[in-house]
C-alpha cells in the first residue's frame, strides 16, 4: 500500500487529522475518554499527597481527589487509604472547578456501588458486614461501602453498656431500614443474632423440663426481677421468685454476672419464654415457722418496716409478720409511726399463720393484753397460795411451845377465850365508869378475870 492510501486510512479511522498546513497530525482527542459529571469512571493513583490525591482517568490532565472525598470515614491520612498505582473507581463531580482542575471522588464512587450491592442485600434478605469506625449518639456507625447506623439497642441480644469495645470490629448485621434517597442504611446486629440463635434456642428448649435444676449466669437486672443466661436462652426470674423474703429490688439477693442455680418453672415453647426460680434451690423458713409458732404464742420481735396499713415485725430468721394498724394499741391509732419507729424491739402475739401464702398475722394489742392477764392471774395465785411447808412446821412448834408455858392444851382455844375476854373488858370498862358515877361497888377487873381463868385451867 502507498503512503497516500494508509495516510487517507488513518485520517478515515480518525487517528490522524490534517493539520493546519495540510500535514497530517494525531487527533489527540481519539485518545481522550468522554465522560459527563456523576459518571463513575476507573484511574490509576499517580500520586498521594496529604492534602490531594492525583488519578489518571485517561483524560487531558490527571484528576484531584480531595481529601474529604476519599473515604466514607472522617479525617483519615491518605496513605491509610490509597497507595500509588491502586486501581480505583472514581465519580466525576466537576470537570472543571475555578482553577481549571478535574474534581474526582472515591467516596462516592464506592457509595454508589454500595447503594446498589446493599439494595440487593436488602431484597434477598441477606446479612451484610462492616467495620465499626465511629461511636456516635445512639449507636455505632459502621463501614459497608457507606456509613450504615447500628442503633446501641441492636448491637446485641443483650444490653450492651460499652459500645467503645466494638471499635475496629466487623459485625455481620441485617439491614431492617433502607432509603437510597435519604442516604439511610440502619443495621441490626441483634437480628442476625436471633435469626442465628433461634435454631440453638429450639434445641435447648426442647431440652429442658419443668422442675429441672439448672446452671445459669444473671445477664440483666430490672425492676420486675433478673435474666438468665442459660447457655444461648434467656430466663427469667421475677421478684417474687428470688427470695422466700419480702424484697424492694432484684439487686438486694444477686448482681449481674452472679453464678446461680435455678429451677425451671415454666416453659412457653411458642414464644420461646422460661420462667426461672431461684428461692426453690434454698431452704424454706416457713417451714420452721410451722414447727416453732403456734397461734397465741408471745413473741418478740424487731420493727423492720412501717406502711400505711400496720408495721411489719421480723420474728426470726427471714420472717417477717405482719402487724395491722387496727392491732397495734388498744386506743386507735391513725399513724403507725405515731405509736412506733423502725428498729424498736416489741413483743407481738400471733393470731393467724397461713403457710400457704407465707403470711404470719401478729397483735402488740393482744400481747399486752395477754401479758396483764397473766400479771393479775400471778397477783391472785400469790394472794391465795399456802405457806411453804417449813413456814407451817415453824408456826406448829412455836404454838407448842406457848401452850406449854401457859400450861394450856390448845392454844387457839385460848386465843378465842382471850379474845373474848377483851371484849367483856371493854363492857366492863364501860360499867366500872357508870358505877363509880352511882357509887356502887365495881365488876371485876380483867386482871381478876385471867387469874381465874389461870386457875380453872390448871386444876
Amino acid at each position: 500500500m502507498n503512503k497516500e492510501g494508509s495516510d487517507a486510512e488513518s485520517v478515515a479511522d480518525g487517528y490522524m487529522k490534517i493539520g493546519e498546513h495540510g500535514e497530517l497530525v494525531p487527533n489527540y482527542d481519539m485518545t481522550l475518554i468522554n465522560f459527563e459529571e456523576g459518571d463513575v469512571l476507573k484511574g490509576r493513583v499517580v500520586r498521594v499527597d496529604r492534602d490531594e490525591v492525583l488519578v489518571d482517568i485517561g483524560f487531558k490532565s490527571e484528576g484531584v481527589i480531595p481529601p474529604k472525598e476519599l473515604s466514607v470515614r472522617y479525617n483519615v491520612n491518605p496513605t491509610e487509604v490509597i497507595s500509588v498505582n491502586d486501581e480505583i473507581d472514581v465519580m466525576v463531580l466537576q470537570k472543571e472547578d475555578q482553577d481549571g482542575r478535574l474534581i474526582l471522588s472515591k467516596k462516592r464512587a464506592e457509595t454508589e456501588r454500595a447503594f446498589r450491592e446493599l439494595e440487593r442485600t436488602y431484597r434477598e434478605d441477606g446479612n451484610i458486614v462492616g467495620e465499626v469506625i465511629e461511636i456516635v449518639k445512639g449507636g455505632l456507625i459502621l463501614d459497608i461501602g457507606l456509613r450504615g447506623f447500628l442503633p446501641a439497642s441492636l448491637v446485641d441480644i443483650k444490653r450492651v453498656k460499652n459500645l467503645r469495645k466494638f471499635i475496629g470490629e466487623k459485625l455481620e448485621c441485617k439491614i431492617v431500614e433502607f432509603n437510597r434517597f435519604r442516604n439511610n442504611v440502619v443495621l441490626s446486629r441483634k437480628a442476625y443474632l436471633e435469626k442465628s440463635l433461634k435454631v440453638t434456642r429450639k434445641s435447648i428448649i426442647e431440652g429442658l423440663s419443668i422442675g429441672q435444676v439448672k446452671k445459669g449466669v444473671i445477664s440483666n437486672i430490672v425492676d420486675f426481677g433478673a435474666f438468665v443466661d442459660l447457655g444461648g436462652i434467656d430466663g427469667l426470674i421475677h421478684i417474687s421468685e428470688l427470695s422466700w423474703n419480702h424484697i424492694n429490688h432484684p439487686s438486694e439477693v444477686v448482681i449481674v454476672g452472679d453464678e446461680v442455680d435455678v429451677v425451671i418453672l415454666d416453659i412457653d415453647k411458642e414464644k420461646e419464654r422460661v420462667s426461672l426460680g431461684l428461692k426453690q434451690t434454698q431452704k424454706d423458713p416457713w417451714v420452721e415457722v410451722a414447727k416453732k409458732f403456734s397461734k397465741g404464742d408471745l413473741v418478740a420481735g424487731k420493727i423492720c418496716k412501717i406502711v400505711p396499713f400496720g408495721i411489719f415485725v421480723e420474728i426470726g430468721d427471714g420472717i417477717e409478720g405482719l402487724v395491722h394498724i387496727s392491732e397495734l394499741s388498744s386506743q386507735h391509732v391513725t399513724n403507725p409511726e405515731e405509736v412506733c419507729s423502725i428498729g424498736d424491739e416489741v413483743d407481738v402475739c400471733v393470731v393467724d399463720i397461713d403457710l400457704d401464702r407465707r403470711r404470719i398475722g401478729l397483735s402488740i394489742k393482744k400481747a399486752e393484753s395477754q401479758d396483764s392477764q397473766e400479771a393479775r392471774a400471778g397477783s391472785e395465785e400469790a394472794k391465795g397460795k399456802k405457806p411453804p411447808a417449813d413456814v407451817s412446821e415453824g408456826m406448829k412448834e412455836l404454838k407448842k411451845e406457848i401452850e406449854e408455858d401457859l400450861g394450856v392444851e390448845d392454844y387457839s382455844l385460848e386465843v378465842k377465850k382471850l379474845k373474848e375476854f377483851v371484849s367483856t373488858e371493854e363492857a366492863v370498862t364501860d360499867e366500872s365508869e357508870d358505877v363509880a358515877k352511882s357509887g356502887e361497888q365495881p365488876a371485876q377487873s380483867l386482871e381478876t378475870i385471867l387469874e381465874e381463868m389461870k386457875k380453872n385451867s390448871r386444876s
